[in-house]
């Protein structure tokens, strides 16, 4: 089983968003199975709170499936149950850095980075507003993360 963690600053609006597209995904592809799909938060402030409204309204419209979740943060244990912890941005990356220590087994990668556009972030939809610009990116982020899953996966 390949365990991925998706992680933002919050955990209510681009790591729930990533996480439901890629369940959605998976459970496409028939491989439900073979990968298990979460999310956190490097931050403590929306510990507790559900998916932000902005999230849930772009995933209704795209007909992604979600169910009610509480953000969490993630922990340092974390760095061993996951196989890929997946950041939004370098500031995620930072944060997430402070937490777990360092990244031994090259398991933290921005979501971009599965994609032509490696290197860049995803924006915040907290800060720009715009659910629409952060939903494509993170689509396109699981798209790439997916396909590279199947070659790791039938190997």
């Amino acid at each position: 089983m390949t365990k991925i963690l998706f992680i933002c600053h919050g955990n209510i609006c681009r790591s729930p968003m990533a996480e439901f597209v890629m369940k959605k995904l998976v459970s496409d592809a028939g491989i439900s199975s073979e990968v298990s799909v979460s999310s956190a938060a490097t931050s403590t402030e929306e510990l507790g709170n559900d998916i932000h409204t902005g999230t849930k309204k772009k995933l209704i419209s795209m007909k992604i499936p979600f169910s009610p979740r509480c953000a969490r943060q993630i922990t340092k244990k974390d760095y061993s149950k996951y196989d890929f912890l997946i950041v939004m941005d370098e500031n995620n990356k930072r944060n997430l850095m402070r937490i777990i220590g360092n990244d031994r087994e090259n398991k933290v990668h921005k979501l971009l980075d599965f994609t032509q556009r490696k290197g860049q972030d995803i924006a915040d939809p907290w800060y720009t507003g715009n659910f629409d610009e952060t939903y494509r990116d993170v689509l396109e982020g699981c798209k790439g993360l997916i396909g590279f899953l199947d070659i790791d996966l039938r190997k």
